[in-house]
Order: structure tokens, then C-alpha cells, then sequence
């Protein structure tokens, strides 16, 4: 059987992960999100999907490419790879086959591209752990609640006081010591709070006292992610994104202020996540705007013709 260590070799992208065993969480709208705005900085973005049975982030991308053709928009794209789940009669060969796409995907972008995104599925799997065991940042979007803080910690029913840590949070310890042990990196654990209500409540004060707890046991850092819009679920079907130029070309509706406070939203989040985004890449992105917002102008004359 293959095993984690067998990719222990260090990449040169940057891999991210979108990671955690409960469904709902948010995981395919955080991965594209951190995906465009890469992607908008400059930087070489590939994509790879673990979640060969939902294949939501697939769709979103593939949504993207689709509204791309269909509408004229230009829209930034990553360079995307589905993982096809295993066939077969013994877990080793489904393994070795899911293993081979895998590696097949990252060895295609890791030495072309800055930062490699992958999504992974709702569910344990020999692959997921495959990916948190690679991760240089791994982000776990969580529910602001207790359903979903459950796949981290475990508390008290009566004070609420975290007294243990759940499944989920002991497969990512197991899959960091084993990027320690196999190449001395460090992945740096992140868990946002999606789905955050707008107004303080008891629940969202007892959530936050015990993600904190747990992040000072863990050792992953705790930042806030998206909040409860409707806007999130409308981008999906053209494949749009907050950081986009929302527009009513674009969405097809005149932008709202849920439009502006979501970008603001999206914004503040991927600053919180400090990621290592190359200065050479904010030049190409510069340069590129630059272009584009030169390229409808008439060209001027004046310094290439003589005067007659």
C-alpha cells in the first residue's frame, strides 16, 4: 500500500488545502475564492479536485470556463484537474490508481505554476489525508456552530468547555507530524468561521471561546471567513466570484451593496491568510491592468509622427 511519505519530496508551488470531513462547510466557495485572487495578484494558479463524486469545485470552474464563452467576459481561470476515483476489487488497486492520477496532476503544474488548490472531499479517504499530509497551508472552512464544531473539538454539554479534540482535528496532527518527519515543512493550519451571523449571539460568542481553546491546543490559526449571503450561492452558476467585476454584463442584475460588502468580506480574508504571493507576479498583474485599461484607448500619435 502506498503511503503518505511516498510524495514527501517539496514542491515548488505552494500547495493549498481546503479541507474538512463535514459537508456544507464551504470548502468549493473558499477554494475558488483563494484561487481568483491569486490568480488576480498575479500568481500561477492550478486547481485539482479530490471529490471525484460531488465534483462541486469542478462544476464552479467548469461554470467559469462555460459563462467565459458564452458572455465575452474576461475572467481569470485556473488551470484545473479533477481526480477520477478508483475501480476495483481491493483497496490497494483503487488506492495505487487514485494515487497515480493524483501525482500525475501535481508533477504537471508543480514546477509551472506558484500555488496549487485543492479541494478535498466531505468524507475520510486515503487521498484526503494524501493532500493534508502535503499542504503548506491548510484551511478548514467551519460552520459557526456547534454541528460543525464538533469534527474539531469536543465539549461540555453543561459549561460548553472544550475537553477533547475530535477525529478530524487528530488526522490533520498525524498528517503534519508526517510532513515534519518526511521533509521538515510546516503547514500552517488555518480554520475560518464561514456562515457567520451579522448580529452577536450566545452561540457565536461560545463557538468563538472554543475554536480559540482548540487553536492554542492545535496550533492553527482562527480567522473569519465568509458570512451568511445569499450572494455566495448565486455566483455559482456562472462560475463568479466576489473578487470579480460585478457588473450587470457580469451577473446579469445591477450589483448590491451585498456585492461590495461580500468583495470587502473576501478581501479582508485573504489578507488574514498571509499567503506567500510572489512580488513578480504583482508586476505581471500591474502590468496587465495597466493593459487592459489602456487597450480601448485610441492610439496616440503624436510621438510617432513628424511634423508635416
Amino acid at each position: 500500500m502506498l503511503m503518505q511519505a511516498d510524495v514527501g519530496k517539496p514542491f515548488s508551488a505552494h500547495v493549498i488545502v481546503i479541507g474538512n470531513e463535514k459537508g456544507g462547510s464551504g470548502k468549493s466557495t473558499t477554494a475558488m475564492h483563494v484561487a481568483v485572487w491569486l490568480l488576480q495578484a498575479g500568481q500561477r494558479v492550478a486547481t485539482i479536485d479530490l471529490d471525484s463524486r460531488q465534483k462541486s469545485f469542478t462544476h464552479y470552474v467548469d461554470n467559469r470556463r462555460t459563462w467565459v464563452t458564452r458572455s465575452g467576459i474576461k475572467l481569470d481561470v485556473p488551470e484545473h484537474f479533477c481526480v477520477a476515483r478508483g475501480f476495483g476489487t481491493r483497496i490497494e488497486e483503487i488506492e495505487q490508481q487514485e494515487f497515480g492520477a493524483f501525482a500525475e496532476a501535481v508533477s504537471t503544474v508543480e514546477q509551472t505554476h506558484d500555488f496549487i488548490v485543492i479541494d478535498t472531499p466531505g468524507s475520510d479517504s486515503y487521498l484526503m489525508r494524501l493532500a493534508h499530509s502535503m499542504a503548506d497551508t491548510l484551511i478548514t472552512p467551519l460552520n459557526d456552530s456547534f454541528v460543525d464544531f464538533d469534527v474539531l473539538g469536543v465539549i461540555d454539554q453543561t459549561t460548553f468547555e472544550v475537553t477533547g479534540v475530535s477525529h478530524y482535528a487528530e488526522m490533520v496532527r498525524e498528517a503534519r507530524r508526517q510532513r515534519r518527519l518526511v521533509d521538515g515543512g510546516i503547514t500552517d493550519w488555518v480554520v475560518i468561521r464561514n456562515r457567520l451571523s451579522t448580529l452577536g449571539s450566545r452561540n457565536r460568542k461560545l463557538v468563538g471561546e472554543g475554536v480559540e481553546v482548540l487553536g492554542k491546543r492545535l496550533g492553527f490559526r482562527c480567522i473569519d471567513g465568509f458570512a451568511e449571503r445569499v450572494v455566495y450561492r448565486e455566483f455559482f452558476p456562472r462560475g463568479l466570484t466576489a473578487l470579480d467585476d460585478l457588473n450587470e454584463a457580469t451577473l446579469g442584475t445591477r450589483p448590491t451593496v451585498s456585492h461590495v460588502t461580500a468583495r470587502d468580506e473576501v478581501a479582508a480574508f485573504m489578507n488574514a491568510l498571509k499567503l506567500p504571493v510572489d512580488e513578480r507576479g504583482k508586476r505581471r498583474a500591474a502590468a496587465r491592468a495597466e493593459w487592459v485599461a489602456a487597450s480601448g484607448k485610441p492610439l496616440e500619435t503624436h510621438d510617432l509622427l513628424a511634423d508635416l
